[in-house]
């Protein structure tokens, strides 16, 4: 069996070693991102557990952390992205009415205006918006008001939830004791 030199094993080692550890420590100095303090969720709303959706919401789920909500953090009166980061966004997957209104399937925008006794819900068709910055009435396809409901107990992250009833279902939006119910109804049975 042959056998390496020991002043070869010296040469080629040193090197060897250096660029190995030079490559961790630039492997391990990577500047990833941090996780988001309002993360990224998705609520589906669907007639059976292994059903065909009918609509989702992608949107940032904001904490309360002892802030007043509505009236300060979230102006009265005043255009929302519906949670936080880029303005929410909702596919329907058929055609349906939100509110009473007609809405055709495809995504939208999701926004709202919340004030003291009822939420202005409101659907856009430009899409991918960071907050609502660049909303312009123009892409609106639908816009309707919802009353308040106060919530029994607090609602520390904004939430949005369906929940189906007889006459189709809600879309629940809720955060602190705060929250809407938008009806939604379709072509579809529970």
């Amino acid at each position: 069996m042959y056998k390496i030199p020991t002043r070869y094993l010296r040469t080629i080692s040193v090197p060897f070693v250096l660029v190995t550890l030079l490559w961790g420590l630039n492997v391990s100095a990577q500047n990833w991102r941090k996780a988001d303090t309002s993360p990224l969720d998705m609520s589906y709303f669907k007639i059976s557990r292994d059903g065909a959706p009918i609509a989702r919401v992608i949107y940032s789920r904001p904490e309360k952390k002892g802030r007043v909500i509505f009236g300060k953090l979230v102006q009265y009166n005043k255009l929302w992205r519906t949670g936080a980061n880029e303005a929410a966004e909702i596919t329907f997957y058929q055609d349906v009415t939100l509110a009473g209104k007609a809405v055709k399937a495809g995504s939208y925008s999701l926004f709202t205006v919340p004030q003291k006794d009822q939420w202005t819900i409101i659907l856009s068709t430009k899409l991918h918006q960071w907050g609502s910055y660049s909303h312009q009435e123009s892409d609106e396809v639908l816009r309707v008001d919802v009353p308040i409901k106060k919530s029994a107990e607090v609602i520390e992250r904004f939430s949005i939830t369906f929940d189906s009833n007889d006459s189709g279902a809600n879309m629940y939006l809720g955060w602190d004791q705060v929250m809407v119910a938008v009806p939604l109804a379709g072509a579809f049975k529970k």
